[in-house]
């Protein structure tokens, strides 16, 4: 059966800062009509100067290759009109290991609609996996595999804030196929933000000139210290190829969701209930949702927050970013100007799933 590209394609313009020309942003899924390939490394000569406490590209492709694993998923294709003769799919993309339980993150755009899914380690060996949970709005995903616990060697997650531009990173997947895949390069940009497959904004993610193509989704991007600070998931280019622009889900962000999704099944976002937009000296309010948190602290259309919980906001994805870190039920204090003052309020964030 030929493999589903799921190349959900969003407008370039969902980069900060704007887009890239007649670019677009697809997510980094798999499709080939090629006999499954042998084991590949391709190491790409990037960023491989070594400096105090860091790992070389090969040390790096030594010791955590073993933790990233193929994942096939299948779908059943619905019957079609009028002769009833549906089939199944099978779309290809990457995952690695996360705990010592079995538990593996990925994209959610690789396991969607799955109706069995299948991981491959780097020995050779498969095993059925099942969909612990979804987070279509952070495109996260965790599924959980039954294998011998010598398999199950977690990568260690990084803290994505401190990532700087210019920093190495190392990336590993299964472009193609061709499972094992190594590339490098570097940091190109933080704190881009890229669009889910719910349309949802995506705050914080890297771009990394890293090779980055259909079937890398779901892979870790490693910083030369070993430790894992995003997830790839998504290319900007003309011809759906690698064009040197690639992003990553931060890991700040995967914890936060992969935690809850094992321990839940689920995840709940903070909400506080406005539209933001662009203004002078803040973030203005265009719509306050009525009964959401915004609303019973007294938030009302044309206000400018300026800060919250103290930190300044100047645009509207630093203050979804901040949102995003806070949890359902937290009170926030907000910084407001209206009109010619500036008004304190409080606001109880509210939940969407």
């Amino acid at each position: 059966m030929p493999r589903n590209r799921f190349a959900a394609v969003v407008a370039a313009a969902a980069l900060a800062g704007g887009g890239a020309g007649a670019g677009g942003v697809v997510l980094a899924h798999h499709e080939s009509h090629a006999t499954a390939a042998t084991t590949t490394t391709v190491v790409q000569q990037g960023a491989t100067n070594v400096a105090n406490g860091t790992l070389t590209v090969g040390q790096i492709a030594r010791d955590d290759t073993k933790s990233v694993v193929e994942i096939d998923a299948t779908t059943q294709s619905p019957d079609a009109f009028p002769y009833g003769s549906g089939g199944t799919q099978s779309a290809e993309g990457t995952g690695f290991v996360y705990d010592t339980k079995g538990d593996i993150v990925t994209n959610a755009h690789v396991v969607d609609g799955s109706s069995s899914v299948k991981v491959k380690f780097s020995d050779g060996s498969s095993y059925k996996a099942s969909v612990v949970g979804e987070d279509t709005s952070t495109d996260v995903a965790v599924i959980h595999v039954n294998a011998p616990s010598s398999k199950l060697v977690p990568l260690s997650l990084g803290d994505s804030s401190s990532v700087s531009v210019g920093d190495g990173v190392v990336a590993i997947g299964n472009p193609f196929g061709l499972d094992g895949t190594v590339t490098s390069g570097i940091v190109s940009a933080v704190g881009r933000q890229i669009t889910a497959p719910d349309e949802t904004p995506i705050e914080g993610a890297i771009q990394t000139d890293a090779a980055i193509n259909h079937g890398n989704s779901g892979g870790p991007l490693i910083d030369l210290h070993g430790k894992v600070i995003g997830i790839t998931s998504q290319i900007q280019s003309e011809g759906g190829g690698n064009d040197g622009v690639g992003f990553a889900v931060p890991s700040n962000t995967v914890k936060q969701i992969a935690d809850q999704l094992i321990s839940s099944g689920k995840v709940e976002h903070a909400l506080l209930g406005v539209s933001p937009a662009n203004a002078a000296g803040g973030v203005k309010v265009a719509s306050v949702e009525s009964g959401s948190g915004a609303d019973s602290a007294g938030l009302k259309a044309g206000d400018v927050i300026v800060s919250v919980d103290g930190h300044t906001v100047k645009t509207p994805a630093q203050l979804r970013a901040i949102i995003a870190a806070d949890q359902p039920g937290d009170t926030i204090t907000l910084n407001v100007h209206r009109g010619g003052s500036t008004k304190t309020l409080k606001a109880t964030l509210g939940s969407r799933s």
